[in-house]
């Protein structure tokens, strides 16, 4: 492990069918570079190992399948709990892949917060899929997607979120659209 690295292992959430930008998001070039490889560069230095959670293995990065698939993000973070639990793991950092200019504290500050979710929040909001999960979680959040549940932070939230407030909202710009993919070229 290099200097700084937390022992934590996270997974790059990149299930998402990309509608709105109008294919696989992962996929999806900024600056010349998937968008999926822009978000690995920021989080690999920070934390033991990453696995990508999609519907198909790419990239040559360890896979994590959804283990009830059609769930949306909390499927991914059902299939990261379960991956992290495997390698040894208390707790799985998830990022979703549509976050390129995350801040290279992340795992840093995320792991100093106590709490069995911790999620990042900015003055956008909570930003529910980039969150620290304790993997102890995983049969309740089963039967959270089994009850019908599908919104990460109704899920978080009954179970109790500590947020982590960061002061730059435009680490956590998500590029969900054509619109969104230009800004971020003009960002880079």
């Amino acid at each position: 492990m290099q200097l700084g690295q937390h022992d934590i292992p996270a997974v790059i959430l990149a299930g998402g069918q990309g509608r709105r930008i109008g294919g696989d998001k992962a996929c999806v070039l900024l600056g010349g570079k998937p968008l999926w490889r822009h978000v690995l560069d920021r989080v690999e230095p920070q934390v033991a190992r990453v696995a990508v959670n999609a519907s198909v293995p790419f990239g040559g990065r360890p896979f994590v399948a959804d283990d009830v698939p059609g769930m949306g993000p909390l499927g991914g973070i059902l299939a990261a709990m379960i991956w992290a639990k495997g390698q040894g793991a208390d707790r799985v950092l998830t990022v979703a892949v549509d976050t390129p200019f995350l801040p290279s504290d992340l795992a840093e500050r995320m792991c100093a917060a106590t709490g069995r979710i911790v999620v990042a929040k900015t003055t956008d909001g909570l930003h529910g899929t980039t969150a620290v999960w304790d993997v102890g979680l995983a049969d309740d959040l089963r039967w959270a997607l089994d009850a019908g549940t599908r919104k990460v932070t109704d899920w978080a939230n009954g179970v109790g979120i500590a947020p982590v407030v960061f002061q730059d909202a435009s680490a956590f710009f998500n590029v969900n659209t054509p619109e969104d993919l230009a800004a971020a070229e003009a960002r880079l």
